[in-house]
C-alpha cells in the first residue's frame, strides 16, 4: 500500500470526507510531510474505491461547489489496520537493529 493510500484511508476513519477535507487531514496525519495535489488524491481515491476500500458516499453543493464525500469501507478498514501492523513490525525491527548497533558503537 502506498504511502498516500494509507494517508487517504487513515483520514477516512471516523468520518466520510470531500476531498478538500481529505487533503486537510491527510496533511495533518503527517504533521505537514504529505500535501496531497488534487489529482493525485483522486487517482488514490479511484484506486481504493476500485478495490473496494472506500465508496463514495453522497455529493453536496456548498457555495455553489459541488463536493462528493467518501467513506472507507469494512474492507478498507481491515486493509489499514493490516497495513498498519505491518509498518510497525518494520519499525519495531528497526528501532532493535538501532538499539544493537548503539549498544556495539559504544562497546
Amino acid at each position: 500500500m502506498t504511502e498516500p493510500a494509507f494517508l487517504v484511508l487513515t483520514a477516512l476513519v471516523g468520518e466520510p470526507r470531500h476531498g478538500y477535507g481529505i487533503v486537510r487531514e491527510v496533511e495533518e496525519l503527517s504533521d505537514g510531510r504529505v500535501q496531497l495535489k488534487i489529482g493525485t488524491l483522486y487517482g488514490v481515491l479511484d484506486r481504493l474505491t476500485a478495490e473496494g476500500l472506500v465508496e463514495f458516499e453522497r455529493e453536496e453543493v456548498q457555495q455553489g461547489r459541488l463536493r462528493r464525500y467518501y467513506r472507507i469501507t469494512e474492507p478498507g478498514a481491515a486493509a489499514l489496520a493490516a497495513e498498519a501492523a505491518r509498518l510497525a513490525g518494520h519499525a519495531e525491527a528497526a528501532r532493535a537493529r538501532l538499539r544493537g548497533h548503539q549498544a556495539w558503537g559504544t562497546a
